[in-house]
């Protein structure tokens, strides 16, 4: 594709007046540009661009390249079709002109940015020469959609135009290859001249590592640099959290902090998704105690992140008091408020909020509709489920996705409508991924649905062999029916196809510290204490009339046997651990990757119950689903309770997860 500047657009830029050959005309575009912002907008620039054709300099290079480079610092970037005519129109371009269209390219969107290796090759027939600058902005515009052969050609011209060694041409490279994926290229070249190396240098081999998921060698890098600015550190936390690795993220924050070193806002954003998705209220709240001591402005991004990670961590409340402090909402803002109610089951309020929304003149978008619906599923309002559907597909045109197929699957098979839910499913536009036929599932088995049950089940587990949940959805189903061979046949199953169950944890936060407990743990520093307190509360609790529900127990075993397995669920020793160490009349916290059996939900009801130990401790549970057919978080926060008093629970509250 060859480059060719367009005369006909080029002409609408010639002079409507003559130019004379004054000697100061030279110099009368300084005032016009002078008096623009320090950083101006689209509209200043044009404004200014007419002054200059009233003036008669529409063709003097030196205005012309002088707004093409504030232009290319243009935030969002301007059409290319305006950089393109102002280029088209300077008579003979220079280095400067051609370095800053294609910066303006490497800034435009990828279709844009296409472009730039043709004209790349046209400054090269045009003798354009090139210089330092040449090559970072044409391998930023690369970068945009990455090929690595075309790197590799213009790393090859750079080093036959003798600039392998500078440093802003080096730079260039490290970050290039590293969005490529090719990191041994990328540290080849950081490697090759030690002397030629700056922060900028280290900063991007670290970005490459941490993109990559290499969480290894980037802390290996991290360790060695000689120097680290706020990109070093908000770098290394995303490496972490975008990998998994949550708590170390955490953990480098704390570091951070702890140096007294400088934090931006990406880091805030980062480690606060971090506390939601982890569940941790307290590192949540020791993150929003340093937003307020280093007096950041409080952005919508991290007002966002706020109200998300107090809704995901089980205070409402303050999720819904920080957004309503917030100046400003987006529709972010507004569709993390909208969720998180959703997921507190709180379907009313979610709805009248969803008013709120419309009222404003927001136009709601699909993560919208998934909260509006989920919300209805959670509080059974398969009426208001159904007006919600129709209006983003009538009103506001939204195609319905997965998601929303989803909710509304969910909310007719909890209202007992599975037939009605399978029916929809059979006739989606589009192939129903196996989630949908998860949610189904799990509804067959808390409806006694066996045949369709089944018939669900044999086809996830052909669709989706390797996943342990479809496996454990099933033997559910057969195990309510006491069918015990079929249990029997399914697990052997898993263990032939090396599908093995995802292991349950519970996660407790006391006093800054995170416990994490498994089923029979007997890992903790405190094991033999926390095994003699929950005896004691199953104690107490059976005088108080609790009998235990063995039917999660998915093995045909005597009754006393299904007795001894269950009472040692990861949730009860982490009861057991917070009656131990929070402080009385405080709430216990309680994060789990799975969906909390029935006779642990019953369980944690009778806690909250039974005056024990002479302190009544309030639970709250966070259920992060990872197992069952929800891909899904789910906060459902036990009723509160006053020290000293017992206050009866309802009987139909129900432990659940959410999309």
């Amino acid at each position: 594709m060859r480059f060719r500047p367009s005369t006909r657009l080029a002409a609408a830029f010639k002079p409507r007046v003559p130019l004379t050959s004054d000697a100061g005309l030279r110099h009368r575009h300084r005032p016009v540009l002078s008096r623009l912002p320090v950083s101006p907008s689209l509209p200043h620039l044009l404004q200014a661009h007419a002054r200059l054709l009233v003036l008669g300099l529409a063709a003097h290079r030196a205005s012309l390249a002088h707004l093409l480079a504030l232009c290319a610092a243009l935030s969002p970037p301007a059409p290319p079709r305006y950089f393109r005519l102002l280029y088209a129109a300077i008579a003979r371009p220079n280095v400067f002109a051609s370095n800053n269209l294609l910066r303006c390219l490497a800034h435009s969107d990828c279709d844009a940015a296409r472009d730039a290796l043709p004209f790349y090759a046209h400054m090269r027939r045009a003798g354009i020469p090139t210089n330092n600058y040449t090559f970072p902005f044409l391998l930023q515009a690369c970068s945009r959609d990455p090929v690595f052969g075309e790197g590799t050609q213009v790393h090859s011209h750079a080093v036959k135009c003798g600039l392998e060694e500078d440093l802003y041409v080096r730079n260039a490279f490290i970050s290039f290859y590293s969005s490529c994926g090719e990191l041994n290229h990328a540290r080849r070249v950081f490697d090759e001249f030690p002397g030629q190396r700056d922060l900028v240098s280290w900063n991007a081999l670290l970005t490459g590592y941490a993109r990559a998921g290499r969480t290894d060698a980037a802390q290996e890098l991290f360790d060695r640099m000689p120097e680290r600015d706020p990109i070093s550190w908000s770098t290394m936390i995303m490496g972490y959290v975008q990998s998994g690795a949550l708590e170390k993220g955490l953990e480098v924050f704390r570091e951070l902090v702890g140096k007294g070193s400088t934090v931006n806002e990406a880091t805030l954003v980062t480690v606060l998704s971090a506390s939601a998705q982890l569940g941790l209220l307290e590192v949540g709240q020791f993150i929003h105690s340093t937003i307020r001591s280093m007096d950041f402005p409080f952005t919508v991004a991290l007002g966002t992140a706020l109200v998300d990670m107090y809704a995901k961590c089980g205070c409402i409340e303050l999720s819904r008091h920080t957004f309503e402090e917030m100046k400003q909402r987006d529709v972010f803002a507004w569709n993390a408020m909208i969720c998180g109610l959703a997921t507190h089951g709180l379907g009313k309020e979610t709805l009248e909020l969803f008013q709120r929304f419309l009222g404003g003149g927001l136009r709601p978008t699909g993560v919208t509709f998934v909260g509006v619906l989920n919300a209805c599923s959670r509080a059974g309002l398969v009426a208001e489920g159904r007006r919600c559907f129709k209006l983003m597909v009538e009103e506001y045109g939204i195609e319905p996705e997965m998601e929303h197929y989803g909710c509304i699957v969910d909310l007719l098979g909890r209202a007992g409508l599975v037939h009605e839910a399978y029916e929809l499913i059979q006739g989606m536009s589009m192939a129903p991924d196996p989630v949908l036929w998860g949610i189904l599932l799990g509804a067959c088995r808390v409806h006694g649905l066996v045949d369709l049950g089944v018939s669900i089940g044999n086809k996830l587990i052909e669709l989706e062999p390797e996943h342990d949940g479809h496996y454990v959805l099933l033997a559910g189903v057969y195990a309510k029916a006491k069918r015990w061979e079929d249990v029997v046949k399914v697990r052997r199953l898993m263990a032939h196809r090396g599908t093995n169950k995802v292991a349950g944890w519970s996660l407790m936060e006391a006093h800054g510290t995170v416990h994490k407990f498994v089923a029979g743990d007997r890992e903790h520093k405190d094991s033999v204490e926390i095994h003699k307190t929950l005896e004691m509360v199953i104690m107490r609790l059976t005088e108080a009339g609790y009998s235990p529900d063995v039917s999660a127990v998915l093995h045909d075993i005597g009754d006393e046997e299904k007795v001894h397995v269950i009472k040692e669920h990861s949730e009860r020793l982490a009861i057991a651990f917070g009656l131990m160490v929070v402080e009385r009349s405080r709430p216990i916290r309680i994060v789990k990757n799975l969906r909390v059996c029935g006779d642990c939900h019953e369980f944690s009801k009778m806690v909250t119950k039974v005056n024990l130990l002479k302190t009544v401790q309030n639970l709250e549970w966070l259920v992060l689903d990872q197992e069952l057919e929800h891909t899904e978080k789910q906060v459902n926060v036990i009723q509160k309770h006053l020290e000293g008093e017992t206050v009866e629970m309802p009987l139909e509250f129900d432990v659940e997860t959410v999309r």
